[in-house]
This record gives structure tokens, C-alpha cells and sequence, in this order.
């Protein structure tokens, strides 16, 4: 009998090749294969009459064939199945592209049910390749189906398929880990029902009643493991650091602090002298001066008589920050040096040698602090800049460096305290929620695609006056494919060079440029070597460009409203009056509220709660790595109150049995949820 960790290989009717599509997708076991779980749901079970269908909406319709196939090769690559099918009300012909084999299979006189987007008028209804089974084998129709995330080489079907027999495989040995009492106290639906139901729901109520009880599993789990890496935490003491006059360091910036930056400031000064290592993510918009707080938490250390040092996820952006602190840590006695990737051999060494020696205070860098020859007198003070670009391991890799430093994590994604407090439950959080004085907001409009030409006259105007601009194109294809980023951006950009921009500078960034090739591409731009740069959200994070006060958004209904507002914190950093540019043709509703938000507002807290309002906590962020395992169902922006009920069934759980001897399952999904986690949970 397979357990959850077999290999998907050894799944019945998966095999190798199959195997390695899904790997793809991160499924190379059964418990993976089993918790991919579809995006969104189409309801199949009603079928309609061909008069009742509406041009433009998928629906299923049941239709008897009443005519032979025909074939036809119309060129290279591009044959026609046509097939006339009828009911009582009227008539349906369907063409199907490149699915020869459905000439053979279907069947003159027998019924089956289509479903796809009718086209065509009262008098002859249309429908092009529609997926087509034989009525009364509800594999594709007839029922809730639900439609998965994919990747190049594994379709709906495989994947249904193998899910399927994933599913068929573990239906005796799936663990429980919820106590009978918890799950019955909560009218919750038991494990095997609710894996079966997630993914071939009978009822919409049966989707109901699965989603809520994994939703609830993975809150009560989460609230566990949280309270776990918080206790674990509190129970280390450090010598706590002494007072230190902060005014020197105060009197030294050429500004003062907003009011937010100093209480920011003292949350951070207090957790150091407390005993306890301080664990806090600083959050605040772009160009709050999260990296002011930063310095002054690295002026307090030092002057306690240690080092401290911040690793930043690029080189370009280590540099920028070593050009923005250096100077001004420097001038108050505090030894600074920069090591990245690029720091040749020699420097390396002399760095390497130099920290250990206690000979310089900060270190600011890449990945390359926490590499093996790297090693520190005394690393008191860890600063990670832009929290959701690290994982938990490599923080902990760079604290590891250290006897217990204290750890300030700075992010420029503003979240909504209630989700912070979820995502980085193992951190306390501190707010940045005002802007420094003189700060222009970037005005931001949102616009069709019929603007087009008006944009770019207005790029050129801005240009002549010696700005830049960013034009950002979205990477999402229609088709559940993995799109080319590569080919659409340096498309465009083309384009623009050659017939909209012939005499201005055009360069193009994307994803899959290797790191060096992108920081060469944003430390020209950043040098005005070049006026427009056209890229994917590989720019989200980027270096700091005073000078470009544009930013183009193409297909703007294709992002989240944070990552639109991560993306506008790119301009109006400068003196110069700064706009984005939010380009959509989408009239879906929804859209244009989101695009409406952006346009009214440039409060990034406000713009978070809308978005977790509009989206839910599963996009607000995209991909991220922060180490605790990520909320698959669970929604806490609509499941409040069962995030309640799960948090007071864990804490209860707890207090009773804080070792989880009575329910074994628990604690071994926790240990696997969390192995990632710089704590291990024992």
C-alpha cells in the first residue's frame, strides 16, 4: 500500500514521463498530488436545450448527431472535424480543430453532451471545440468540475485523471489530524470526505462543507505552529544591550524622522535591551526611510560593541544602499565595506578576514554574507531587506552567523496587520504609516488601450525634459501555458525602438536574464544611458531611479492592486512630478474598482486591505518563500470568523495538551509543514 511520501512515479498509470511534467508544478509525491487543489470551479450538471444557449457563454448542451463526421485538411497543421448535431429546438454544427481521431469516435444517432461557447445567431447556433463525451459519463459534464492550475505538458485531464488515482491509492490511509472532539465541536466533515469533495465535489454544498474543513485544517495547524516558533523564541536570553545617546546619531541625518520612523525606531531600541533577541519586520510604503530606522537600529548596536549587517536580494540594490549608509554611518566612527557576488577575489578575502578580526562594524551585501568563508567577531544586528524575496532559511543562514543577533526585516509590501500577523507570525511587526514631508504622490490614471498613442506623446514630452519611464508588460497567458516572457518583452520593446521611440534609448529587462545581465541593464538605466526601459515585474523591487517619472502599466487588470502599488513606488522618487499610467480594456467590474482604488489613493495600507478585500490572501502576494507554509484554502480576508474558531480550538488544544501526545497526526503534519522553518518544531 503507497503512503502520502511514495513518488508519483510509482501511481499507478502515472509513469516517468508523466512524472516529470508534474514536477514541473512542484507534485512529486502523493500528499503533493492530492493537495494541488483546483482554482476555480465550473458548474457542468445543468444541460441546456441548443435554442437556450447565449452567444458568448459556456454552457452544456445535450445534442444527438445526425450526420457523418466530414474531414478536412484546409493546411499544414490544420485539420477539421465537422459534425451537425440537433435536439427538439433546434440545430448546433460543431467544428473541432486538430482532433482527427473524433471522426472515427463519434457516432451518427447517438447523444452527447458538448460543452463550450455557443456562437452564432437564433437561426444557426455554432460551437467551436468544445470538449464532447457521450451522455451519462460525467467525467467532463453532468457535474462541478473543477479546473486546476497547469503547466506546459500536463492538461485538465491528466491531472483530473491522476488526482484520481492519487486519490484512489490513499483513501484508506489518509491521517486525520484533527482530534474527533475538534472536529465534531466544529461540525466539520472527516478527512477522506473532504479530499474526495475538494476535488470531485457531488453537491455544491459537498464543495462547501470540503473546502471549509481543509480551510479550518490549515488555520488550526498554522496557530499552532506560530505559537511554537514564538515560544521557542522567547525562551532564549541574550545580554541585553545597554542605553546609547541617539541624539549623535539623530543630529547627524540631513532631515528628521517622521514621528513614525522614531516609533518605529524605539519598538526596535527596546526589543534589543529586553534580553530576548528582537525578531520585527519594520513595514512602511516606498519611501517611508524604513532604511533610516535600519541604520539607527545598526548605530545602537555598535555602539553596544558589535556588528551588524544587512543583506539586500540584489547587488545593484546592496550597492545602493552601501552609496545611501556608508557615508553617513562612516562620519559617526562606524567601519562600513560592501561584499557581493561581484567583489573580486583579493577584497574578498581582506573583507573576510577583516570581519572576523572584529575590524569592521557593518557589512552590507547580497547572499554573499551568509557564504562559507564568511565568518563575523561578533554579529550582533541582522537586517533583510524586502522580507518576501528571502526565505526564512536564508535569514536564518545569516543569523546563524551569530550568537542569537536580533533580526529587522524591512518590507516595502504593505500588509494588513491581521495578515502580517498570520504570514509572520514569528515576527512582531512595526508600521512606517506616514511619508516623509514634500513627498509628491504619483498621480495615476487609469486608461483603454486606445490611449496608446497619447501615452507615448506623453513619454516623449516628458523625455524632452529629461525623464524616463518604465513600461511594464504582465506575464500571464491565456491558455493555463507558461508564457514566453522573453519573446513578449523584447517584442515590445522592439517595436518601440524601431517605430514609436527611433531616437530615444529603449532596453528591456525580464526574468530570465541571468542576475548579472539585469543589474547591468538597471545600473544603465539608472545612469540615464537609456530612457525607457520596458520590463516584466522583475522591476517590482528594484534600484532606486530619482529621475524616471513614468511608469506605463500595460494589461493592468492582470496584477493585484499591491503589486500595482509595489510597482508605481518605482516613480516619484525624485523632485520631478511622477505618474503612472494604468492601461486596461478589461470591463469586468471588479477590475475597474481595483483599477479605481489605484487611481484614488496612494496609501499602501488602504490599497492592501482593498486588496485582500477584492482577492483574498492567496494572490496578494504571488509566489513567495517566506518559510511557513503557505494557506492552500484557507482565505483570511473571507474566513475571519473560522480563523477564530480554528485560533481558540488550537490555543485550547494547547492548554490541555501542549506536547500533542493525544493526536500523533498533528504533530507529524506540523513537523512537515514546517520543516522549512528556521525552528525545527519538536
Amino acid at each position: 500500500m503507497a503512503d502520502l511520501n511514495t513518488d508519483v512515479r510509482h501511481i499507478k498509470g502515472i509513469g516517468e514521463q508523466r512524472a516529470k511534467a508534474l514536477g514541473k508544478l512542484g507534485i512529486t509525491t502523493l500528499r503533493d498530488l492530492i493537495s494541488w487543489f483546483p482554482r476555480r470551479y465550473d458548474d457542468r450538471t445543468q444541460a441546456k436545450k441548443i435554442s437556450e444557449l447565449v452567444p458568448g457563454e459556456a454552457a452544456c448542451v445535450a445534442a444527438m448527431i445526425a450526420s457523418e463526421p466530414k474531414m478536412s485538411h484546409i493546411r499544414k497543421g490544420m485539420d477539421l472535424v465537422k459534425v451537425r448535431a440537433v435536439d427538439d429546438t433546434g440545430v448546433l454544427d460543431v467544428t473541432f480543430f486538430n482532433q482527427t481521431w473524433l471522426k472515427n469516435s463519434l457516432r451518427q444517432g447517438e447523444t452527447y453532451i458538448f460543452y463550450g461557447k455557443a456562437e452564432g445567431n437564433l437561426l444557426r447556433r455554432t460551437m467551436a471545440s468544445p470538449i464532447v463525451e457521450p451522455e451519462g459519463r460525467r467525467e467532463f459534464t453532468g457535474r462541478i468540475v473543477p479546473i486546476y492550475p497547469l503547466t506546459a505538458g500536463v492538461s485538465q485531464l491528466i491531472l483530473s485523471r491522476s488526482i484520481r488515482q492519487g486519490l484512489d491509492d490513499c483513501a484508506a490511509i489518509l491521517p486525520d489530524v484533527l482530534p474527533d472532539s475538534v472536529r465534531q465541536a466544529h461540525h466539520l466533515c472527516r478527512i477522506e470526505y473532504a479530499y474526495e469533495n475538494i476535488h470531485f465535489p457531488e453537491s455544491a454544498k459537498a464543495l462547501d462543507l470540503a473546502r471549509r474543513r481543509l480551510a479550518f485544517e490549515e488555520l488550526f495547524l498554522f496557530t499552532i505552529g506560530l505559537k511554537r516558533l514564538r515560544s521557542r523564541r522567547e525562551t532564549v536570553h541574550v545580554p541585553p544591550c545597554h542605553d546609547v545617546d541617539m541624539e549623535s546619531f539623530y543630529g547627524a541625518l540631513p532631515f528628521t524622522l517622521t514621528d513614525a520612523q522614531r516609533r518605529c525606531v524605539e519598538e526596535a531600541l527596546a526589543d534589543m535591551r529586553s534580553g530576548v533577541p528582537m525578531n520585527r519586520l519594520c513595514q512602511g510604503d516606498v519611501g517611508s526611510g524604513k532604511t533610516m530606522v535600519a541604520a539607527a537600529c545598526v548605530y545602537f548596536c555598535v555602539k553596544n560593541g558589535r556588528q551588524a549587517a544587512l543583506m539586500a536580494p540584489t547587488e545593484i540594490l546592496a550597492k545602493q544602499h552601501y552609496a545611501g549608509l556608508a557615508p553617513l554611518l562612516e562620519g559617526l566612527g562606524i567601519r562600513c565595506d560592501l561584499l557581493t557576488g561581484s567583489t573580486p577575489a583579493k577584497t574578498k578575502r581582506s573583507i573576510a578576514e577583516q570581519l572576523a578580526a572584529g575590524e569592521i562594524d557593518f557589512a552590507i551585501g547580497t547572499h554573499a554574507l551568509i557564504t562559507e568563508g564568511i565568518a563575523y567577531r561578533d554579529l550582533g544586528l541582522v537586517v533583510t531587506d524586502e522580507q518576501h524575496r528571502f526565505g526564512v532559511a536564508q535569514r536564518a543562514a545569516l543569523a546563524a552567523k551569530g550568537e542569537h543577533p536580533h533580526t529587522l526585516v524591512m518590507s516595502a509590501t504593505p500588509i494588513p496587520r491581521t495578515l502580517a500577523l498570520i504570514l509572520y507570525g514569528d515576527l512582531e511587526v512595526s508600521v512606517i504609516d506616514q511619508l516623509p514631508p514634500g513627498r509628491q504622490p504619483v498621480e495615476t490614471y487609469a486608461v483603454p488601450g486606445s490611449y496608446h498613442q497619447r501615452v507615448y506623446n506623453f513619454i516623449r514630452k516628458l523625455a524632452a525634459e529629461g525623464r524616463q519611464a518604465y513600461i511594464v508588460c504582465p506575464m500571464v497567458s491565456e491558455n493555463d501555458e507558461l508564457p514566453d516572457e522573453r519573446k513578449a518583452v523584447t517584442e515590445y520593446a522592439k517595436k518601440l525602438q524601431n517605430e514609436v521611440f527611433p531616437d530615444l534609448k529603449v532596453a528591456f529587462v525580464h526574468g530570465k536574464m541571468k542576475a548579472r545581465e539585469k543589474d547591468a541593464v538597471m545600473t544603465a538605466f539608472a545612469a540615464h544611458e537609456t530612457d525607457i526601459l520596458v520590463s516584466t515585474t522583475v522591476i517590482e523591487v528594484g534600484v532606486d531611479v530619482p529621475n524616471a517619472a513614468v511608469m506605463v502599466i500595460e494589461n493592468a487588470e492582470r496584477f493585484g492592486l499591491s503589486q500595482l502599488h509595489q510597482l508605481r513606488g518605482r516613480v516619484g522618487r525624485g523632485k520631478h512630478q511622477s505618474y503612472c499610467i494604468l492601461i486596461s480594456d478589461n470591463q469586468n467590474e471588479e477590475t475597474k474598482q481595483r483599477l479605481k482604488v489605484m487611481a484614488k489613493t496612494t496609501d499602501g495600507f488602504k490599497i492592501a486591505e482593498e486588496d485582500l478585500r477584492l482577492r483574498g490572501p492567496g494572490d496578494f502576494f504571488g509566489q513567495r518563500q517566506h518559510g511557513l507554509p503557505g494557506l492552500k484554502l484557507a482565505d483570511i480576508g473571507c474566513d475571519a470568523q473560522l480563523l477564530k474558531e480554528a485560533q481558540q480550538a488550537a490555543e485550547d488544544l494547547l492548554a490541555r495538551d501542549p506536547e500533542l501526545t493525544s493526536c500523533p497526526a498533528a504533530a507529524e503534519r506540523l513537523r512537515e509543514l514546517f520543516t522549512q522553518a528556521a525552528d525545527t518544531l519538536n
